[in-house]
């Protein structure tokens, strides 16, 4: 079909003699004759749209290859009420996510919502691993730890399906000594002595003394019986609540096993090697990228959701995969 912006061919009638194409080339010319000329022109009229559209594109992924990529920035945290007896410090609640979206809409409304009836002033971040490799909360912890900025100066290694209910838990910032706040004597499930998952926090002059968490665990576990050992290799105490007395029922614990199984195999070398300590490995070795950083609001209580790519060295741990 002819472009609505092409004027028609002009031609005399049948039997006058010669034509005029296109007003000013006389031709001794037949139907079939304007028929293919119009053809021919049309074919390089095609032509030279699609070398004009091939420059086009080839200059602007050019100049996009030249453009570098805008780095993910760090965002000022909101700005919490100017009130002297909220204390100066300020924590970063650091959650380890993957796919666990009905537990986060519960947790940050009752976190956010239980630290300030407790006044302290606090950020929660979720550590959202979109790789393709096993779950790694260590690494989301050593992450959260780097991009949790200067805004906040202690953390809480902070399980998603763990939420505190007695108001007399101790959040408040841990000078002391790494402080356990889902001791044995109260965790619904784990009652070892040397246990320190759950809920930690760590003054971030701690957490570097140990050099962080290992990132030799993929999979579910060990993980948090590693890092006891660095605790006690950095030469701090460990303190843990005293005068709870609501037991087992001091938390809620969100977790249904039937419903998510937990990643629990051992694959190649892993069985020995999650029994070791990992003297060199943590935040000084780890590889990673936040490929973005979106603040949240769940039911009123704000968030920031940190989107992370880890990178994993399969000469070194091969179980990150389950290949």
């Amino acid at each position: 079909m002819l472009s609505s912006r092409r004027k028609p061919a002009m031609y005399r009638r049948s039997g006058s003699g010669s034509c005029w194409l296109l007003g000013f080339l006389p031709w001794k010319c037949s139907l079939f004759q304007l028929f293919f000329v119009a053809l021919l022109l049309g074919f390089l009229s095609l032509c030279w749209l699609q070398l004009s559209c091939s420059g086009d594109v080839a200059q602007s992924q050019r100049s996009e290859a030249i453009m570098p990529q805008k780095p993910c920035l760090f965002e000022p945290l909101p700005q919490l009420p100017d009130d002297p007896s909220w204390g100066p410090h300020r924590l970063a609640v650091l959650v380890p996510f993957r796919e666990r979206f009905e537990e986060l809409l519960a947790f940050v409304p009752h976190m956010h919502n239980f630290l300030n009836r407790k006044k302290i002033r606090h950020h929660i971040f979720i550590l959202n691993q979109v790789d393709h490799y096993r779950f790694n909360r260590a690494s989301l912890i050593n992450v959260g730890f780097l991009e949790s900025g200067n805004d906040t100066d202690y953390i809480a290694m902070h399980d998603v399906d763990l939420l505190p209910l007695n108001e007399e838990l101790d959040y408040s910032f841990p000078a002391a000594g790494p402080f356990h706040v889902a001791s044995p004597e109260l965790h619904p499930l784990y009652h070892y002595s040397t246990y320190v998952g759950g809920i930690l926090l760590l003054t971030k002059q701690h957490y570097q003394m140990c050099n962080g968490m290992s990132n030799r665990f993929w999979g579910w576990g060990r993980e948090d019986d590693e890092f006891y050992r660095r605790i006690k290799g950095a030469g701090l105490q460990l303190f843990r609540p005293l005068g709870i007395r609501s037991g087992y029922k001091t938390f809620q614990h969100l977790h249904d096993p039937a419903w998510r199984k937990r990643d629990q195999k051992r694959i190649a070398s892993q069985k020995q090697e999650q029994f070791k300590v990992d003297r060199s490995g943590g935040l000084t070795n780890l590889q990673y990228r936040v490929e973005s950083r979106t603040p949240l609001s769940v039911a009123g209580a704000p968030c920031t959701i940190l989107n992370i790519l880890l990178e994993c060295d399969s000469s070194e741990t091969p179980w990150c995969t389950f290949g």
